[in-house]
């Protein structure tokens, strides 16, 4: 982190410990706001740019609102397949050219799926920008679609299934099997890596299909971060995207969710596993609800490092834990727009049990929900997430990719500058209505992950034959 920010944020933090309102409206102030500008083109495309001269690059990040909730039934892994096709190539820059380029030019590049959106990520020195900007519209035009091609990803996707979780000691069952068992519905609980079944099902009419429906600029953010202004910056995403025609988007169907009102366990082997592991998940608070800050608070507090109470609790102190990770769903507790899951992940010592770590788990969160948080931790907790925030936020494409996230899900990429208000806003009454809000066990789905050899009924290793005997 710069100095600069850094001195700032740390003088805001001060700030904000006095009680006296004009300090605090001191703080508010002085608070680093990262520059934001947003502009959408007559195509419908949102372009969002956040100027930074420190440094003669640019991060660009075009997100479309499509993600695994939003994909074909009979056919999971879908939006994920379609991420990789999307670096497969167009009529008019083949196969290997966008990497090529880029890379070429000293940048890299990536993508990744989720539930609510697809991000296609770049950084490159800021002389890159407009071969960035050409191919993104380039492929956001059409693809090559050819057999060849999605035959060739179908088998990727399938081999990195087989690498990531088939062949993978716990898999994904902290995110892929915990979901299949808390949500009720099936844009909420169907498996976003895929089925082999589905994904060699999937046909170049439901790629084509895919791309009109929710690759159009109207579907989609472009974010722009670093060295360049907001009018240059617009002046070159109008022309590069301007001439793309909107195309309409499918209506969207309900996939809400309540609260769960019954705790649901499951026991499943894992014949690849050494030590056993556990996953309890509760259902979020809705994106933009009075519960969501306090419950990325009490996250935090929980098991955000590895001076929260539970790595404390259960690692350090009665030592039945070897690890407890804290998940959001496939992102963070600010990027989704649907059912998400809060997720403890811990592997367990095998003299212990499930039961154990559960049983600490429910001693802390209740111990939260009775007392409340003292003013010294809740400041410490706050300070590591805004901490964390704005380190975030000093890379380029990390910024550029934070708001076009922003923009996607909340239709305001100031969201940006609101997190951190949001974070210091929250009380020790708040996290005590969350705990007793929704870490409940009627709204918990816990998955007890053991080796096979642990599974009862499993064979018992032979005794070793007496020293001198064969």
């Amino acid at each position: 982190m710069r100095k600069r920010h850094l001195s700032v944020l740390l003088a805001g933090l001060t700030t904000i410990a006095s009680a006296a309102s004009a300090t605090a409206h001191a703080a508010e102030s002085d608070r680093w706001q990262v520059p934001v500008a947003v502009k959408k083109l007559d195509n419908g495309l949102t372009v969002v740019v956040s100027q930074d001269r420190s440094s003669p690059t640019v991060g660009v990040s075009v997100v479309y609102h499509v993600g695994m909730r939003l994909e074909p039934r009979n056919r999971t892994g879908f939006a994920h397949l379609f991420e990789h096709l999307m670096f497969q190539g167009t009529p008019v820059a083949p196969k290997g050219v966008f990497d090529n380029v880029i890379s070429g030019g000293g940048g890299r590049n990536n993508g990744s799926t989720r539930a609510d959106f697809t991000n296609y990520i770049e950084v490159a020195p800021v002389s890159a920008l407009d071969r960035i900007l050409w191919l993104e519209a380039d492929r956001m035009k059409t693809l090559d679609f050819n057999p060849a091609t999605l035959k060739n990803q179908q088998d990727v996707v399938k081999e990195e299934i087989r690498v990531n979780v088939k062949n993978k000691p716990y898999g994904g069952f902290m995110w892929i099997d915990i979901a299949q068992q808390a949500f009720q519905k099936w844009e909420n609980n169907h498996d976003g890596y895929g089925s082999f079944e589905d994904l060699e099902n999937a046909s170049l009419d439901d790629v084509r299909s895919f791309h009109r429906d929710y690759y159009g600029p109207n579907n989609a953010v472009l974010g722009i971060a670093g060295d360049i202004s907001p009018e240059d910056a617009f002046k070159l995403a109008d022309k590069y995207f301007g001439a793309i025609p909107g195309r309409p988007t499918p209506e969207a169907p309900d996939f809400s969710e309540g609260l769960n009102t019954e705790e649901k366990r499951i026991t499943q082997s894992d014949a690849l596993a050494q030590v056993p592991a556990v996953a309890a998940a509760w259902k979020m608070p809705a994106r933009g609800s009075r519960d969501q800050a306090p419950m990325a608070v009490l996250g935090n507090l929980l098991a955000g490092d590895e001076a929260s109470r539970l790595y404390q609790g259960l690692v350090k102190q009665r030592q039945i834990a070897i690890n407890i990770d804290p998940l959001y769903g496939l992102t963070d507790p600010w990027s989704y727009n649907g059912p998400t899951l809060f997720t403890l992940f811990a592997l367990y010592r095998p003299d212990s049990s499930a039961d154990a770590v559960l049983a600490a788990i429910d001693e802390e969160v209740a111990k939260v929900a009775r007392e409340g948080v003292d003013a010294a931790t809740l400041k410490r907790v706050k300070t590591r997430m805004l901490a964390d925030w704005y380190n975030g936020l000093e890379s380029f494409i990390e910024r550029a990719d934070t708001v076009a996230r922003m923009q996607t899900l909340w239709g305001d990429a100031q969201v940006v500058n609101k997190v951190p208000g949001w974070i210091e806003g929250v009380t020790s009454a708040d996290l005590q209505r969350v705990a007793k809000t929704y870490l409940t066990r009627a709204n918990r789905t816990v998955i007890d992950r053991r080796p096979a050899a642990m599974m009862p009924g499993a064979a018992k290793p032979a005794a070793a034959a007496p020293a001198g005997q064969h």
